[in-house]
């Protein structure tokens, strides 16, 4: 069992001892939401993020003072990282890096004291980088209003259950969606990233006047954007159950198809200034219905390839 001290100095977590540094550290100044809140978050969400996690490389969104300080992201991992976090060296332009990969709760818990407010995963695993098992549409809203992405989503859930393939859709916790497909990490990122464009290129033909893959922004006027360029080698997105490093502490909570249909939804619909309701969605499993195993992209993309 995890226990905290008193002074909330330290956390135990499983076999190890993470120390947290200022811990009455406000990092969401708006919110009065402090460094201990953000590993109690950690701490109480661990058991329903890390399966999300484990094997991945991560990109680090770090704010040691809080939102109104520096803001930037961490790829490599520093020496003085304990030895006991998992490393993963990939290859990158003109040499490698080394990213952290969070594989037990010391590690996100150790994470958190660091003020990584967002954690971003890569849509392969460390042992297989150029093959990816996951493939993302992001749908980004042309403003405000969050129907456009509800009618975007049920859009791209169509589609993807008539080529056959299973999705799960996550609140991004900022503006929009994403609709993740489970995939079985045969194919590369090539062959993914063709895949999503080529079926982003459908949905846009089918609905001209809603959605677009138009990348320039002046290009798309009211239509909502179909965004699939996180599907490239070293690309991530943001993990599920992450806080983001926005004012009110949003949460990128996965959901149930079904609601979709909640009026309630929005991109921020979770946050941490109400971690109860976050625990209980996760409680929830609103990915129960998503296939453990992923599916082979070849069966898909001979059907895709007759809708063109």
């Amino acid at each position: 069992m995890d226990t905290t001290d008193s002074d909330r100095d330290t956390v135990r977590a499983g076999r190890r001892t993470v120390r947290i540094h200022r811990p009455d550290k406000v990092l969401f100044p708006a919110d009065d939401l402090t460094k201990a809140d953000v590993v109690g978050y950690y701490r109480q969400v661990a058991a329903a993020m890390l399966p999300q996690l484990r094997g991945r490389p991560l990109m680090l969104e770090r704010l040691p003072e809080g939102l109104d300080g520096p803001h930037f992201m961490q790829k490599d991992t520093p020496d003085h990282y304990p030895d006991w976090i998992r490393r993963a060296e990939v290859a990158k332009e003109g040499g490698t890096v080394i990213h952290p990969v969070c594989d037990d709760k010391a590690t996100l818990l150790f994470l958190a004291d660091q003020a990584c407010l967002t954690l971003h995963r890569w849509l392969s695993r460390a042992g297989r980088p150029h093959h990816p098992d996951r493939l993302v549409f992001d749908l980004d809203p042309p403003g405000a209003d969050f129907e456009p992405v509800r009618e975007a989503a049920r859009a791209v859930v169509g589609l993807l259950d008539e080529l056959g393939l299973p999705t799960a859709l996550m609140t991004t916790g900022s503006r929009g969606l994403h609709v993740i497909v489970p995939l079985d990490g045969r194919g590369d990122f090539d062959t993914v990233r063709g895949f999503a464009r080529d079926a982003a290129e459908v949905l846009a033909q089918r609905h001209p006047d809603r959605l677009t893959t138009a990348v320039r922004k002046k290009a798309r006027g009211e239509r909502l954007y179909l965004d699939v360029q996180r599907n490239g080698y070293a690309q991530t997105a943001v993990a599920p159950w992450s806080l983001r490093a926005k004012p009110g502490a949003p949460v990128a909570a996965p959901i149930s198809h079904r609601q979709l249909d909640d009026p309630r939804l929005t991109a921020r619909r979770w946050s941490l200034r109400d971690a109860a309701g976050v625990l209980e969605q996760a409680r929830s499993k609103p990915w129960s219905e998503v296939p453990s195993r992923g599916r082979s992209l070849g069966p898909a993309r001979k059907r895709l390839d007759k809708l063109r």
